[in-house]
């Protein structure tokens, strides 16, 4: 996807396979277990269900398998761009000279772009959409504001530029207990977290996806409390 190629400012590992681990094993982990056919998750002195998939039309399970591909595409490139922002930090912290700092940044920035250009473009619009989403999950911080820090206030301006003639805005967040979209992704991650399908991160937001699906699945007629994110 040309219109997305900034994103390989951030990261520059390739993309790990995913391997979906066999459907009738049980998975034990910290927080969930498999207990016939249902998944609990624990945490603390709380146990919560993840609830089998039921779909009320042949178009909704269509549509939900082919939104879980392309969040199950995304959210490594997501993974990998936390990963990649701390080693920058870490590396940039041993770094005292400011000369020194603008050339191990502009090397970096010019083997990423090599690197992974062919890959991101790559992507859809709905990918490049869930992947800016996933960035603020796993960051803590817009897409926008990463950029803005690592490259320059006009680099962002002109990516946010771009990214709207797409459709795309950079300064989104990701805010699963407001927007069903989140929440469907938050959703397909936990299920994948559970099953092995994608390795976890921690998000650097907070999140509890007890609460997010009780407020989906049992307030569905009532206004959305505030976002707790912004």
């Amino acid at each position: 996807m040309r219109y997305f190629v900034f994103f390989c400012l951030f990261v520059n590992y390739p993309v790990l396979a995913q391997v979906e681990m066999n459907k009738d094993s049980i998975l034990l982990t910290d927080k969930y277990i498999i207990f016939e056919g249902d998944t609990l998750q624990i945490d603390l002195e709380e146990v919560f269900l993840l609830k089998k998939l039921k779909f009320d039309t042949s178009y909704d399970r269509r549509y939900y398998y082919w939104f879980r591909r392309k969040t199950l595409k995304a959210y490594p490139y997501a993974k990998m761009t936390a990963d990649r922002l701390t080693t920058i930090n870490e590396r940039l912290a041993t770094i005292k000279s400011r000369s020194k700092r603008k050339k191990y940044t502009r090397r970096l920035q010019k083997y990423m772009e090599k690197e992974l250009t062919a890959k991101l473009k790559k992507l859809t619009r709905t990918e490049g959409r869930i992947l800016i989403k996933l960035i603020h999950r796993q960051t803590g911080s817009t897409a926008f504001e990463l950029i803005k820090e690592l490259r320059s206030g006009w680099k962002a301006f002109w990516y946010q530029s771009t990214a709207k003639v797409f459709k795309l805005n950079l300064k989104t967040q990701y805010d699963p207990y407001t927007i069903k979209e989140d929440y469907r992704i938050e959703d397909i991650l936990q299920r994948s977290f559970v099953s092995g399908i994608l390795e976890e991160q921690d998000a650097k937001i907070p999140l509890k996806f007890y609460e997010i699906d009780s407020i989906w699945n049992h307030d569905l007629g009532k206004k959305r409390p505030k976002s707790k994110n912004k």
